[in-house]
């Protein structure tokens, strides 16, 4: 009691004492919380060093309830990936005074990828109205499919048109395609049209192909020169097949004498964003969106949605620095 009496009446003795005894009763509490650093540090590791699910090959009769379930026939994208076009063919949509074909800029898309450990993965780019966009969302959700991008593709279009990136992934590939098939029934999106025989466009095909250094191909009438990343790229722990959710696309639509109505699209690590972004504006492209395309993406990939018109090989000229500038290799 007399100790506790003398400390109390003499503070400038205590002080130093209490100090002392604060500081011991924090060096628990600030062991603690250094405790969750030093885990977040391991579990990141191991992130890192997690091991890779790799792709399957698989056939079209894989992939035959699929099919039925969206009720529209696919093919094998490189024997790994079922992909369904689904082009909006019921949309009559201008942009900067052109009327703009579907496969331009109004192509949906949808992919299925079989994986080593039986899991499957759907990654797609879906074209809907603005009026149709909320409804197709919450039918998404119902079925347990993730969004991962709303943006556009075009500049100040009529309708009201966006892009929506789908995502999903499990045991029940027929879940994902019964999920997809009840948004679609939101949207106006038509059945597929019979294949047209035409094989040809109003361009200088060769011309484009020697400006960009890749040989392009017609869909729909309209000329596509296609490159995906050198990379590996991985989605989680899944390692996605080349050219799944990573490709650069440059649209070709003839407007006539030798003239093009480009859409185009780069997909571009950060370090490239620059580069790119200038290389497109001094070739006379207007650009649309900078934006992801995925969540989970390892490298992170950033994309770029651009618009063009002129003569259509001059413009793949003056284009080839933009593909120059990223890690990419042709399709063909």
């Amino acid at each position: 009691m007399a100790a506790n009496s003398s400390q109390d009446s003499n503070p400038q003795q205590g002080a130093p004492r209490r100090r002392v005894l604060a500081a011991a009763a924090l060096t628990p509490m600030l062991a603690g919380a250094a405790a969750p650093a030093r885990a977040m540090s391991t579990r990141t590791g191991g992130a890192k060093s997690r091991q890779l699910v790799q792709p399957v090959p698989t056939a079209l009769s894989d992939w035959e309830e699929v099919a039925h379930a969206l009720g529209r026939k696919g093919d094998m994208k490189r024997n790994l990936m079922y992909h369904t076009a689904l082009p909006r063919h019921d949309l009559r949509v201008r942009s900067r005074r052109i009327d703009v074909k579907p496969a331009l800029a109004l192509g949906s898309h949808v992919s299925f990828v079989r994986y080593a450990d039986k899991s499957t993965l759907l990654m797609g780019d879906v074209v809907v109205t603005e009026r149709e966009m909320q409804s197709f969302t919450d039918a998404l959700h119902q079925h347990g499919i993730g969004q991962t991008a709303i943006h556009k593709h075009l500049l100040s279009q009529t309708p009201d048109i966006w892009w929506i990136h789908v995502h999903g992934h499990g045991q029940h590939p027929l879940s994902l395609a019964r999920g997809l098939r009840a948004a679609f029934d939101r949207t106006g999106t038509p059945p597929p049209l019979p294949s047209s025989p035409r094989q040809s466009v109003d361009l200088d095909t060769a011309g484009i192909d020697a400006a960009l250094g890749v040989k392009g191909s017609i869909d729909d009438g309209i000329y596509k020169s296609v490159f995906v990343r050198r990379e590996t790229i991985t989605d989680g722990p899944l390692v996605l097949p080349p050219g799944l959710g990573s490709t650069s696309a440059f649209n070709f639509q003839p407007l006539g004498d030798g003239r093009a109505a480009i859409s185009g699209d780069c997909a571009m690590i950060a370090s490239e964003v620059q580069d790119v972004l200038v290389a497109l504006r001094c070739a006379g492209a207007q650009l649309v969106e900078l934006h992801n395309h995925g969540l989970t993406d390892e490298p992170r990939l950033f994309f770029v949605h651009f618009w063009a018109v002129g003569d259509g090989v001059r413009l793949a000229r003056a284009l080839r620095p933009a593909v120059a500038a990223t890690n990419v290799v042709p399709v063909g």
